[in-house]
């Protein structure tokens, strides 16, 4: 049997048992949800067949086509988003930087409303996290208090896009080039999302130094698991493939060797010369590469993605018009000024006027199989793992964190992913007016 008969009977397969369900009224109604078709289950058993196990062909499908997406040069896969984030934060700290390079005891701006591994990778590497806090309803960085948290110390910038809504992407560049810091975008929520900086379209990801994105299934197009990272600047691009590939010097790709043509002339360190370039470690890296076997499901995924960013918009909008009339009881999400945000999900924050709390809010729609989400962390310096560490040695608080502190209490989001039907975006919103207003809700 050759491959294609395998593949036509997998497209049939996914015909018959991968199809969509039906929603029906009572039915759970998830807040994200892998959307795909035959197209990503027969790149996956192409891949399994060639039974290249690592990465390969497709891998390289992605990046390029990633790269290309981001109007950028550079992207490399990673197993998973928290990788990407880990290996973005690690690159700063490689020697070839120079005076530039992120050394222990240094500064990263960065929120306290952020998904842990955004802030881990900055501890880990021995930094300290300067956290800043965040403006309501954009829920992202309020960048009028960056030069507070700035210091001698200070090497970097590292912050999330919340929830696909793009930060204020033009003043926290100023405020990076103006003091020479280096400024990574954590897209991992807003792959396909743009922002107008300087009259110029630009996808989120694409502005700061680095940007790093996610391909959990709940994120805008999905490979189960994995990450990238890209960028525009070559030196950069070495040092993240050397630290994602176990920090070797060589750049060869699996399998292949001696593109360079000096793989035995070459001197390194105190090496004998013409040590293997191969086995030569320019890094204390880690292996964070993905497999073929999940960028073949990303490679089907990319191609859909541009379909998906409109989906995820369509019904973000459809929520915010149907719950405007709750704008007396409920904080409603808007998008930062000059971008077109890739939703990953809708944020609300009930107000003291609502009648309830957003503790009964959540009660109420999970227990009508909506499924909901608090903020991330809400505020990170609260949890167990900060315990162990002290403020003003291992993190700093540039100010207050007012506004990191009521979205803890009084935020949280449903789904917006292109999956939903129109059925269960007008469910949502019912359910959400049933809550606040009574069986005399408009929507009831």
């Amino acid at each position: 049997m050759d491959k294609e008969t395998i593949l036509k009977q997998v497209r049939q397969y996914a015909k018959e048992h991968h199809k969509p369900k039906e929603y029906e009224p009572g039915d759970r109604i998830h807040y994200a949800g892998r959307v795909y078709d035959g197209e990503e289950l027969c790149n996956l058993v192409d891949a399994s067949l060639d039974f290249w196990l690592t990465a390969g062909k497709y891998t390289q499908e992605v990046e390029e086509g990633l790269a290309d997406y981001q109007g950028l040069p550079y992207c490399s896969l990673v197993n998973t988003g928290s990788s990407a984030n880990l290996l973005a934060i690690m690159a700063l700290t490689s020697p070839l930087l120079g005076d530039r390079q992120l050394r222990r005891g240094d500064e990263v701006i960065t929120v306290a409303a952020a998904f842990p591994t955004t802030v881990a990778p900055i501890v880990q590497c021995g930094a300290v996290p300067v956290f800043v806090d965040i403006d309501i309803p954009s829920y992202n960085i309020n960048p009028e208090l960056l030069e507070q948290a700035l210091s001698e110390k200070t090497k970097a910038v590292f912050l999330a896009h919340s929830l696909g809504n793009p930060f204020a992407l033009k003043p926290v560049k100023d405020f990076c080039d103006k003091h020479g810091l280096w400024f990574i975008e954590d897209n991992c929520d807003a792959l396909g999302g743009e922002y107008v900086l300087d009259g110029e379209v630009k996808k989120t990801g694409a502005i700061g130094d680095m940007g790093t994105s996610s391909f959990y299934p709940a994120h805008q197009m999905t490979m189960g698991e994995g990450g990238a990272v890209y960028t525009a600047d070559p030196l950069l691009h070495k040092i993240l493939r050397s630290m994602r590939d176990w920090g070797r010097e060589c750049s060869c790709a699996g399998g292949q060797d001696n593109l360079c043509g000096h793989r035995f002339d070459g001197q390194f360190g105190t090496l004998p010369k013409g040590y293997d370039h191969k086995y030569v470690y320019s890094h204390l890296g880690y292996n964070l590469k993905a497999t073929d076997l999940q960028a073949a499901i990303g490679a089907a995924q990319l191609k859909k993605l541009p379909s998906f960013v409109q989906k995820r918009q369509q019904h973000w909008q459809i929520l915010r018009e149907g719950l405007s009339d709750l704008s007396d009881r409920l904080i409603l999400p808007e998008k930062e000024r000059g971008s077109e945000p890739s939703w990953f999900g809708f944020c609300l924050t009930v107000k003291e006027e609502a009648g309830v709390t957003r503790n009964q809010l959540v009660s109420h729609l999970e227990q009508n199989n909506i499924q909901t989400r608090n903020l991330f962390a809400g505020n990170i310096t609260r949890h167990p793992c900060f315990e162990p560490l002290k403020e003003g040695t291992d993190y700093r608080i540039a100010g207050s964190l007012a506004q990191t502190d009521r979205a803890m209490k009084d935020s949280f989001w449903i789904g917006v992913y292109p999956g939903m039907t129109e059925a269960m975006l007008e469910e949502m919103i019912r359910q959400i007016h049933q809550s606040l207003m009574g069986k005399g809700g408009s929507h009831d």
